[in-house]
């Protein structure tokens, strides 16, 4: 489970650590930086894929995700004493990420490159920094691997070992020195990291994939874009827990109950049977709130639940009604995965603060940075950048 998310300089975010628990709901008014803490898990994600520059390609590239204010906000521009404005920098811009887990940490720090004639990637990031470390925080003797530009080191019980000196600055060091028998923390870090998942916005339209019949193969994980829910719910009726499915449906749609019917070439097709209704719908014919939320519990109930799960606004296309159902959905399921939920309907961020492992954060924005509302010196994690 991760304990700390860090952050610094991305965006709307110019310093900002958040603690963690096993349920943690994100809300905040609209433009205080929510949707920033999931690009920024993402980011992370991709680390673990080598695919990190290219996520921040698809983001406008790295200079427009820098924080565009001032290095320093004082505390006379906090105040309104002193104008915000800048001045001479005193640093190097550094896109800055980590994150602590219960055994290991992992920062991550990006930058622009040296101005070079010979190339035409002047604006390509480069990973300036790695840093692999044991325990609860960031200490020079706590780091077991230090990737520094092309440079990479790693120590056990003894002194320190380059293992590679010229990695290539796109390269990070997930892809490039993971080793069972020399970096196994580097390898432990890069399968829990790509065990994430994200689910962000579930195509309803009438093209959608989940409302097409498709081909019905064992499937323990949905797929992000739900293209494969008949399997996903069958899969959970078979080798996962069929009764907590039909206690979902229930809960969400009393009366109601869903069954997956196979085809004679292969195929499967979602049969939902409702209450008063002479013949069953098909996924086709759902509602796009009932067939969101089936999407949902495919999700949350998954037979093989991974570490960490992101949902960024689930409550799209449901109903106000379904709000308090889906809260107990996501609470089951944050006894078996971390959980993140990001969401700005009020309804269901009350449902989910009852949940007893419940961790709230809500944002705000003051002279344009977003912060934890009510965050102190006391209340803020152990964290150090290097």
């Amino acid at each position: 489970m991760l304990t700390t998310l860090a952050i610094g300089n991305y965006r709307s975010v110019l310093n900002l650590t958040v603690p963690l628990g096993p349920l943690n709901v994100v809300t905040g008014a609209n433009g205080s930086g929510k949707s920033n803490l999931y690009r920024a898990l993402r980011l992370l994600a991709a680390t673990a894929r080598d695919d990190v520059i290219a996520a921040l390609a698809a983001e406008g590239g790295l200079e427009s995700t820098f924080w565009a204010g001032p290095e320093t906000l004082t505390k006379g521009m906090r105040n309104g004493s002193v104008p915000v404005q800048g001045g001479p920098r005193q640093h190097s811009r550094r896109l800055r990420l980590g994150f602590n887990d219960e055994d290991y940490g992992y920062l991550i720090e990006l930058g622009l490159p040296k101005p070079d004639a010979t190339t035409a990637f002047n604006l390509d990031p480069e990973i300036k920094r790695e840093l692999i470390w044991a325990g609860s925080g960031y200490r020079p003797a706590t780091v077991l691997v230090d990737r520094c530009g092309p440079l990479v080191k790693t120590r056990g019980e003894g002194p320190w070992q380059v293992i590679s000196d010229h990695l290539n600055s796109f390269d990070s060091l997930f892809s490039q020195v993971a080793d069972a028998r020399t970096t196994p923390e580097v390898v432990t870090l890069r399968e829990r990291i790509r065990g994430w998942r994200f689910y962000d916005h579930f195509r309803t339209d009438q093209g959608a994939p989940a409302r097409q019949v498709q081909l019905g193969t064992r499937t323990p994980v949905l797929h992000h874009d739900g293209r494969d829910l008949a399997a996903a719910l069958q899969t959970i009726r078979e080798i996962g827990d069929a009764r907590a499915l039909d206690s979902a449906i229930e809960d969400a749609f009393p009366g109601a109950r869903l069954a997956i019917v196979p085809l004679d070439d292969g195929r499967l097709k979602i049969a939902f049977h409702q209450y008063g209704l002479l013949r069953p719908l098909t996924a086709a014919e759902l509602s796009d709130g009932t067939l969101r939320y089936l999407l949902l519990i495919a999700a949350l109930l998954t037979p093989r639940p991974p570490s960490l799960m992101v949902l960024n606004e689930p409550e799209n296309s449901l109903h106000p009604d379904l709000l308090p159902a889906l809260a107990r959905l996501i609470a089951r399921a944050s006894r078996h995965s971390q959980v993140w939920v990001i969401s700005h309907a009020s309804r269901l961020v009350a449902a989910l603060n009852q949940a007893p492992d419940c961790h709230g954060v809500e944002l705000e924005k003051e002279l344009g940075e977003t912060r934890i509302l009510g965050q102190g010196l006391l209340d803020t994690p152990m964290w150090s950048w290097p």
